[in-house]
C-alpha cells in the first residue's frame, strides 16, 4: 500500500486526511512544487525547495523546514514507495482555522503533505514533438508564485485537451507568456527567445538547466517575449517543465513548425539536459 506524508508522518494513502477548513482547500491559500526522479535520485531538489521557501516568503508563509529537512523527507518518502522513476508532488497550506479571508490570528500550523508518483519518462513525445494551442492568459498577476490557485492553468489545459493538444500556450494581448504547465520557448536564427522572469511567468527549474545548458554550449539566450506570431513563423518553438523535460513542439494551433520537424537547437538542449541529470541529482 502506498504511502503519503503528512507533516512528518507517513501515513497509509487510505487513511490521509486533511481538515474541512484548511485554507489550501477553501481559498488555495498555499503553495507547492514537483520534484522529478530519475533511477531513484531526486533532480534538482534544492533549486525546488529554493523555490519553495520563496514562495512561502511571498505570500507571509512561515515554514519551520530547511532545504535539508524537506530533502530528508521526500526522501523517505520516495524510498518507502520505492519509486525508481517518476515526481513527488508536495504542497504547503496555511493550515486549518475557521474560514475567513484575512491570515488566522494567532497563525495556526501549516499543512504539508506529499505524495509519489511512478511514470517513465516521455521518449516518444520527446523524439517526435507534440502540438500546442494558444489561448488568452486570464491568471493572477503573480505567476512568480507558485501558488495552488491552478483555476486558470486547469481551464487552458482543458481548451487544450478538447483540440487533442498537449499544451495552451498562454499569451496576453498578443505577447506569449508561458504555456498552462511549462515555460515556452522560439527559437529563431540560432537564439533562443523566452519571456523575462517577472510576475508574469513561474520561474521554472527546467527553465533554468536550459540556461546553464546554454552557458555551456554558446547558445544565445534571450528573455526577451514574443508575440503570438512571431511564435509561429519561428525556425523551432519548445516547452519546459519538470514532467515534459525540454519537449518539442511541432505544430501551433493547427500550423507547422519547421515542417514539424524537430529542430537541432531543441536537440542540443535535449542531449545537454541528460548530462544535467547525472550531474544534479541526490
Amino acid at each position: 500500500m502506498r504511502k503519503v506524508l503528512i507533516n512528518e508522518r507517513l501515513v497509509e494513502e487510505q487513511d490521509a486526511e486533511v481538515a474541512y477548513n484548511d485554507r489550501g482547500y477553501n481559498f488555495g491559500d498555499g503553495i507547492y512544487e514537483y520534484i522529478r526522479i530519475y533511477d531513484g535520485q531526486l533532480f534538482t531538489v534544492r533549486e525546488h525547495f529554493e523555490r519553495l521557501l520563496r514562495s512561502a516568503t511571498e505570500i507571509g508563509l512561515d515554514l519551520k523546514y530547511s532545504i535539508d529537512d524537506l530533502i530528508k523527507l521526500v526522501k523517505e518518502l520516495a524510498a518507502t514507495n520505492q519509486v525508481t522513476n517518476g515526481g513527488i508532488y508536495l504542497q504547503v497550506t496555511r493550515g486549518a482555522a475557521p474560514r475567513d479571508h484575512a491570515f488566522p490570528t494567532p497563525p495556526v500550523e501549516p499543512v504539508l503533505t506529499a505524495f509519489t508518483r511512478s511514470y517513465d519518462r516521455p521518449f516518444k513525445s520527446l523524439q517526435e514533438g507534440v502540438s500546442a494551442v494558444t489561448t488568452e492568459d486570464i491568471r493572477w498577476l503573480r505567476c512568480d508564485i507558485k501558488s495552488l490557485n491552478l483555476l486558470g492553468n486547469v481551464l487552458a489545459k482543458e481548451y487544450a485537451t478538447k483540440y487533442n493538444a498537449s499544451e495552451a500556450i498562454q499569451h496576453r494581448d498578443g505577447t506569449v507568456t508561458e504555456g498552462s504547465s511549462s515555460n515556452v520557448y522560439a527559437v529563431k536564427d540560432g537564439t533562443i527567445y523566452t519571456h523575462p522572469t517577472n510576475n508574469l511567468i513561474l520561474n521554472g527549474i527546467t527553465r533554468r538547466v536550459i540556461q546553464w545548458i546554454c552557458e555551456d554550449e554558446n547558445i544565445p539566450f534571450k528573455e526577451e517575449a514574443v508575440s503570438v506570431d512571431f511564435l509561429k513563423q519561428a525556425d523551432e518553438v519548445f516547452i519546459s517543465s519538470t514532467s515534459v523535460e525540454i519537449m518539442p513542439i511541432i505544430k501551433v494551433d493547427g500550423e507547422a513548425i519547421n515542417e514539424e520537424i524537430v529542430g537541432k537547437v531543441t536537440r542540443q538542449l535535449q542531449k545537454g539536459f541528460e548530462k544535467y541529470i547525472n550531474s544534479h541529482s541526490e
